[in-house]
């Protein structure tokens, strides 16, 4: 083969791998992912009453408003009057909006943009033995037991194991008791539910027994689950070198309201509202 053969093939080839090239359209960039910010970072959010709103139209501002949802879940808006925004979601509301626009023959093809100023709607009560009580808003559609929870800053030292929920579901009261324990280890996941819009969350004080007689420090004192009578009296300081562990009475609600007076063992549990009498020894 000679070399001025050998040329034109290579030149044929170059050429052909060029082509292929132009043939191939580059890839196209991935739009970059913006976080939404702010009261409207939950796109599931539903306007409740109380909720503060800006409404504007594209290149009509004298239809730009800022309004506040009533108790019955209306605003009012230039042109089309009374508009029920009550439940629906951001988009939703803005498509009602443009579309009464449309069908009173105001704008032709409005461009409706909804912005949520302050949450009021939509809250949660969060009661009882809890860091910070108050209300909540519920920014977002699926907000679960621990996050309000956590929200409210946690129990108190004072505050029970237990988290009550109620409120309503379908139209039907609703009560759910929850461990919270276990609600942050994950131990019953199905317990950290999703909460509704007028949900209330309590968590009550804790169960105590008292301790009085020869302690270190008498009192009342928290029960703590799975607790021994040899645990509370460690709980109240221990006993004075006058006391005798040998010498306890514990005193105890029946089942009648009568109180029952027995002498506990060390290993013996404790329940709520005991009282443990420590006597002095007798030597």
């Amino acid at each position: 083969m000679t070399s001025q053969l050998r040329l034109s093939i290579f030149a044929t080839v170059a050429a052909c791998a060029l082509a292929a090239q132009a043939q191939v359209p580059p890839p196209r960039p991935v739009p970059a992912q913006v976080a939404p910010s702010g009261p409207t970072a939950g796109p599931e959010y539903r306007l409740g009453a109380g909720d503060s709103i800006r409404v504007q139209v594209f290149q009509n501002p004298d239809l730009t408003v800022e309004a506040r949802v009533s108790e019955n879940g209306s605003i009012s808006y230039p042109l089309i009057g009374t508009v029920q925004l009550g439940g629906l979601s951001i988009g939703a509301a803005e498509k009602k909006i443009a579309d009464a626009l449309v069908k009173g023959g105001f704008l032709r093809s409005p461009q409706v943009n909804l912005n949520l100023l302050q949450v009021r709607g939509n809250q949660i009560a969060v009661l009882g033995q809890v860091q910070k009580p108050g209300r909540f808003a519920l920014e977002t559609s699926n907000v679960r037991a621990s996050e309000m929870l956590a929200a409210a800053g946690g129990t108190t030292p004072q505050g029970d194991d237990v988290l009550v929920v109620t409120g309503t579901r379908d139209g039907q009261q609703f009560r759910r008791v929850i461990d919270i324990p276990s609600l942050f280890t994950r131990a019953r996941p199905d317990d950290d539910i999703v909460l509704q819009a007028g949900d209330t969350l309590f968590v009550n004080r804790a169960p105590t027994f008292y301790i009085y007689g020869q302690a270190q420090r008498p009192g009342p004192y928290r029960v703590e689950r799975g607790m021994t009578v040899m645990q509370a009296l460690a709980a109240g300081g221990g006993i004075t070198p006058r006391g005798s562990q040998n010498r306890l009475k514990l005193h105890r609600p029946g089942p009648n309201g009568a109180v029952v007076e027995t002498t506990p063992k060390l290993t013996d549990p404790v329940q709520p509202n005991d009282v443990i009498f420590v006597r002095e020894s007798i030597f």
